[in-house]
């Protein structure tokens, strides 16, 4: 009578989307407004503009088919410029997305630029090893400048508008000063092995600062251009950002009264560097000497070794009270807000994650009693959580060692929200969303664990089907009340199941049966809390994917039928 009610009723044909979670960022190029508002992203043939506080989409510009390589923005924050493959150099006014003006000018792609603080001219640097200055206005060339035996990987003027001096780091291991007045090369400073990636200023304007592959900072008078020091860093470098007086990183950190500009300022330097380990780290010029040093990192890290996709790729101080933003090289964008705790330990919160591009989507659940939470499996070895209502990145789960491929939550019998994942590295482990930690970690199987399910109705167990085709339950019992520390799950039962990978595993709503449906084209019903067989569902002509209880199975496979 119920399933006759339940066919009867009409199902809706179209749908709307009330959210999206869409990308926005593919790795590359990005750019900050000056009052850290909104930021603008490379997104393949497109730039999108996306405001700060929550990735909410401002604009879209379309670039047409040119991939870009270098993007940077005027300080009042009105005008956006890029540069592709194309070796086009254009100016977007941002108010419209439409382009002001056009032109190319390079031999190669452009690979770096930066405005003046005044907003009337652009530096940009080359593949083809120069460097130029452009009037913004007008689209011509003011400066032509050759030198560099390498690509040229960073440029920057100088922050003071009354010297005209402008800044370029290549990677021939290089830093060049060209002398804007006399139109050439006032100096050319040598003191790395690799790529210069980021030049920063003391706040003085008489010190630069670089940071390189080389895994060194090197300090440079702006005087005489002698180096005054090389401070060894031990890891891949990406970016260096010097902390200025005001910031709220000062005021943490006790240094305002040290970083007043007088003539100690220029010896004692303090700045922060980021690269390849995704360790954030605050340095002292005078002695060299680090003053912080994060724990834990907050980066993804790929356990193949994937340098793509692990560390940090860039850094930048955001104004005055606003943190620090550190850019991932799996395209997350992650704020860091300085704090200092009663006992007097500082620490740099990360009070903010904006996750760029989420890849390949393998699975995700509701999370919450409210279902406000949606937690997202990804091609990734950590699980994303998102709030719905911005649809920004809450927080991550880490602690799988290879790919999430699957995941489920439950509200449990003590109002607890636990989410259970399965992985690549062969095991399931346990989550309490509220402390965010793992509170269990269940190993045994001898292939990927691709799918997990809870029990529905006393969520004291779940389930987990592999490659190694079997099929395995877990008990609940004595897992950590103050979801903290991890326990070692224990399995209550074990079947070799199928005679291929499991891909799908489904609890029905009174906890009686599961079903596991297989790349062996079937699915099977078992009784549980043991094991037991109860029927083989055969039919399907490929792999089943999917199976889910309701009054009937229902399952769905490769080759597109629903049976019931």
């Amino acid at each position: 009578m119920a399933a006759a009610a339940a066919a009867s009723l009409p199902f809706k044909k179209n749908y709307r989307s009330s959210q999206a979670l869409q990308q926005f960022y593919a790795r590359g190029p990005f750019a900050v407004s000056s009052d850290g508002s909104f930021i603008a992203c490379n997104c393949g043939d497109s730039i999108k503009i996306v405001d700060s506080s929550n990735a909410s989409l401002r604009s879209s510009i379309d670039c047409g088919s040119d991939t870009i390589t270098a993007l940077s923005l005027s300080p009042d924050g009105k005008l956006l410029f890029s540069a592709g493959h194309s070796r086009q150099i254009r100016v977007w006014d941002l108010s419209t997305s439409t382009c002001l003006r056009s032109w190319k000018g390079h031999d190669g792609p452009v690979m770096s630029m930066a405005c003046h603080v005044s907003g009337g001219l652009l530096a940009t640097g080359g593949a083809d090893r120069k460097v130029m200055v452009w009037d913004v206005d007008g689209g011509f060339c003011t400066h032509f400048f050759k030198g560099h035996d390498g690509v040229v990987s960073t440029v920057l003027f100088h922050p003071d508008s009354n010297r005209s001096l402008l800044f370029s780091g290549s990677d021939d291991g290089t830093i060049r000063v060209w002398d804007l007045l006399a139109k050439k090369c006032a100096s050319t400073l040598r003191g790395h092995d690799s790529t210069v990636t980021s030049l920063a200023f003391s706040e003085d304007g008489l010190t630069l600062l670089a940071a390189g592959r080389d895994k060194v900072v090197s300090l440079w008078d702006l005087h005489n251009y002698a180096c005054k020091k090389t401070i060894p860093m031990y890891e891949v470098l990406e970016s260096v950002c010097v902390i200025h007086s005001g910031t709220v990183l000062a005021s943490q950190l006790g240094l305002d009264d040290q970083l007043k500009v007088t003539k100690e300022s220029a010896q004692n330097i303090h700045f922060i560097t980021v690269g390849e380990r995704g360790i954030l780290r605050i340095w002292k010029s005078e002695g060299s000497v680090c003053l912080f040093k994060q724990e834990h990192s907050d980066v993804t890290v790929i356990s193949d070794e994937d340098d793509s996709r692990s560390g940090f790729t860039a850094a930048v101080m955001l104004p005055l009270d606003q943190g620090l933003l550190c850019v991932t090289a799996d395209q997350q964008f992650l704020f860091y807000y300085p704090e200092k705790h009663p006992e007097g330990i500082f620490s740099l919160t990360l009070c903010r994650r904006l996750v760029g591009y989420n890849e390949e989507i393998v699975d995700m659940k509701f999370l919450g009693e409210e279902e406000n939470f949606l937690a997202v499996a990804t091609n990734l070895e950590q699980v994303r959580v998102y709030e719905l209502a911005s649809m920004s990145c809450s927080y991550v789960l880490a602690g799988h060692t290879e790919t999430v491929l699957c995941l489920d939550t439950c509200i449990s019998s003590s109002g607890r929200t636990l989410i259970v994942t399965g992985s690549k590295d062969n095991s399931v482990r346990l989550w309490d969303s509220e402390s965010r930690h793992c509170i269990g970690v269940g190993v045994g199987h001898m292939g990927a664990v691709g799918a997990v399910a809870f029990s529905r109705k006393r969520q004291d167990f779940f389930v987990s089907g592999s490659s190694d085709r079997t099929l395995k339950v877990w008990s609940l019992d004595g897992i950590s009340e103050d979801g903290v520390d991890s326990t070692n799950l224990k399995a209550k039962a074990v079947v070799a199941a199928h005679d291929k990978d499991i891909n799908s595993v489904a609890v029905a709503p009174n906890d009686s049966l599961v079903c596991s449906g297989s790349q062996d084209r079937t699915a099977c019903v078992w009784r549980l809390p043991d094991l037991v067989s109860v029927v083989v569902l055969k039919g399907h002509k490929r792999g089943i994917w999917s199976v889910e209880f309701h009054q009937l199975i229902n399952v769905c496979s490769l080759h597109l039928a629903i049976k019931r």
